[in-house]
C-alpha cells in the first residue's frame, strides 16, 4: 500500500477515529475533518483523537461538510488521493424527529464531497452507508442485490439517497466509489446512545434497561476492528462502483445481548419492556459473500470477545 493523503470525514467520531489510527499506522497522511457537533459531547470526540494530535501526518480540520466554501479550501490545500466519508447525522429515532437535519448533513454534505472529489480528481471515494437501508427486508441474509427502495426512517432514506448520488457520480465521472453498508458497529469509543454502551452503563449503575419489544429482535453486531479492516482494504482494490456489506453475519437476539453483558460485567440487569419504536427494524443480517470476494473480508471478533473489550474500555472512559 503506497502512502497516500486521505481525507476522513467524521474523523473524530467512533468509527472515524479508529480509521484514522489505522491509516496513520500504515504510514498515510490523514486529514481528519469533523465539525465536533453536539449530538454527543464534543469533548468525547477530542478524547478519541488526542493521541494523534502531535503526529505530523495527522491534520485536524474542524469544519462541516455542508459548508461548501470551507470544503473547497480543504481540497485546494491538500492533494487528496482518497476520501473516506464517514461524517453523518447518525441515529434512526432522532431522524424521525428532525428529518431536515438528515437531508442537509447526509445528502447535501455528501454531494458537496462528491463534487469536490470530481473537480480535484480524487482517485477513490469510500462512503459509509448503513444496514438501515434494508428496512424490513424479509429475505435473509441481506444481500447487496436486494430491493432497498422502502426505507422506514429518514436516516435510512438519506443513506439510500447518498448511495444513488455515489452511483451517478461514478457513472458520469469515472470516480471509483465503494458504498459500505455497516451493520451495527460497536466497541471502544462507541457512541454513548448506542445499545451496548447504554446497556452496560445502566447495568453498572443499577438503572433499568429500556428493552424495546420482547427481546427477540436481532442485530448483526460488528466489532470496530472488523469494520476498520473492511474500510481500509477498499483503498487499493480497483472497482468503479460497488455496494458492499460489512457485518459479522451472526445476528444476536436482544435478550441474548443483555445476558452476555450481564455475564461479562457480573451484574444482573433490571429490565423495563417498552413497545418497539417506529423506524426500528426487527432484524439485520449481513450476507458477506461479496465482501469476502472483493475485499477478502473476514470478521474475526465474536460478540463475547467484543463486549469484553468494550467493557474494559468503558470502565475507565464512561461518561
Amino acid at each position: 500500500m503506497n502512502n497516500k493523503t486521505i481525507l476522513v470525514t467524521g474523523g473524530a467520531g467512533f468509527i472515524g477515529s479508529h480509521v484514522c489510527d489505522r491509516l496513520l499506522e500504515l504510514g498515510h497522511k490523514v486529514i481528519c475533518l469533523d465539525n465536533l457537533n453536539n449530538y454527543y459531547s464534543p469533548a468525547t470526540k477530542i478524547e478519541n483523537i488526542k493521541h494523534n494530535i502531535s503526529n505530523p501526518n495527522f491534520i485536524l480540520q474542524v469544519l462541516s461538510i455542508t459548508k461548501k466554501e470551507h470544503m473547497k479550501e480543504v481540497f485546494k490545500t491538500y492533494n487528496i488521493d482518497v476520501v473516506i466519508h464517514l461524517a453523518a447525522r447518525a441515529g434512526v429515532r432522532p431522524s424521525i424527529e428532525h428529518p431536515l437535519w438528515y437531508q442537509e448533513t447526509n445528502v447535501d454534505g455528501t454531494v458537496n464531497l462528491l463534487e469536490l472529489s470530481k473537480q480535484h480528481k480524487v482517485k477513490k471515494f469510500i462512503f459509509g452507508s448503513s444496514s438501515s437501508v434494508y428496512g424490513e427486508n424479509k429475505k435473509i441474509p441481506f444481500s447487496e442485490i436486494d430491493d432497498v427502495n422502502n426505507p422506514i426512517s429518514p436516516y435510512a432514506a438519506s443513506k439510500k439517497a447518498c448511495e444513488l448520488f455515489c452511483y451517478t457520480y461514478s457513472y458520469l465521472t469515472g470516480l471509483d466509489i465503494a458504498c459500505l453498508r455497516f451493520f451495527t458497529v460497536y466497541g471502544p469509543r462507541g457512541r454513548p446512545e448506542m445499545a451496548i454502551y447504554l446497556f452496560t452503563k445502566w447495568i453498572m449503575e443499577g438503572t433499568a434497561i429500556s428493552m424495546f419489544g420482547d427481546g427477540e429482535t436481532m442485530r448483526d453486531y460488528t466489532y470496530i476492528s472488523d469494520i476498520v479492516n473492511g474500510i481500509v482494504s477498499c483503498i487499493d482494490v480497483n472497482f468503479k462502483y460497488e455496494i458492499i456489506n460489512l457485518g459479522n453475519s451472526n445476528p444476536i437476539k436482544l435478550k441474548n445481548l443483555v445476558s452476555t453483558i450481564e455475564k461479562i460485567t457480573g451484574k444482573k440487569a433490571k429490565i423495563e419492556q417498552k413497545p418497539i419504536p417506529k423506524g426500528d427494524v426487527p432484524l439485520t443480517y449481513a450476507d458477506l459473500t461479496k465482501a469476502k470476494r472483493l475485499l477478502d473480508y473476514e470478521p474475526k471478533v465474536s460478540i463475547e470477545e467484543g463486549i469484553k473489550n468494550f467493557y474494559e474500555w468503558f470502565k475507565t472512559n464512561k461518561q
